[in-house]
């Protein structure tokens, strides 16, 4: 585990031979052991780094860092994490817009499960992905719709760029 310091508090990275299998959200409470190992691969220092700076409000492009997930995600939620990484910063993407270019466009819920349960958040940013209507439901990520309505302002999305009264 290599462990970093962003503008919404410490996160971390797994990965193997292949690519980042792991994004850890930072906790709702205390920080984590930072935790850099010697031997850590450069793709996982420039992930780090990446995310780092698109949490810090830059508009960063997050589809160069390899993410490895075959032998731990279903097919179909593959597909769903390729078509939401294409969404680019301070971007946002429906439900359903996300099952339709699966060529699927019943298939809205099983999208949010699929990014529900997504192991590298921000890579995969399902944070920029809304209800049909605009608004913000399921975010699986510690602080849940709170952090998610504070990535969008970060990243000045349409309809997020001020900060809320009341989340």
């Amino acid at each position: 585990m290599f462990t970093f310091t962003t503008a919404l508090g410490d996160c971390a990275l797994d990965w193997d031979d292949h690519g980042i299998t792991r994004v850890h959200m930072p906790r709702l409470s205390g920080t984590r052991e930072p935790h850099q190992p010697i031997d850590t691969p450069p793709f996982v220092r420039e992930a780090a780094k990446l995310i780092t700076r698109l949490l810090d409000g830059e508009s960063v492009d997050m589809t160069s860092i390899a993410i490895s997930h075959e032998d731990r995600v279903e097919e179909f939620a593959r597909r769903v994490y390729g078509a939401t990484r294409e969404v680019g910063p301070g971007g946002t993407t429906t439900y359903g817009e996300i099952a339709r270019a699966l060529g699927d466009p019943g298939a809205a819920r099983a999208v949010g499960a699929a990014l529900g349960s997504n192991p590298t958040p921000i890579i995969v940013p399902c944070h920029r992905v809304l209800a049909a209507d605009g608004s913000l439901h399921g975010f699986s990520a510690p602080g849940g719709i709170k952090t998610k309505r504070h990535m969008l302002e970060i990243e000045r999305a349409p309809g997020f760029t001020q900060q809320a009264l009341f989340a």
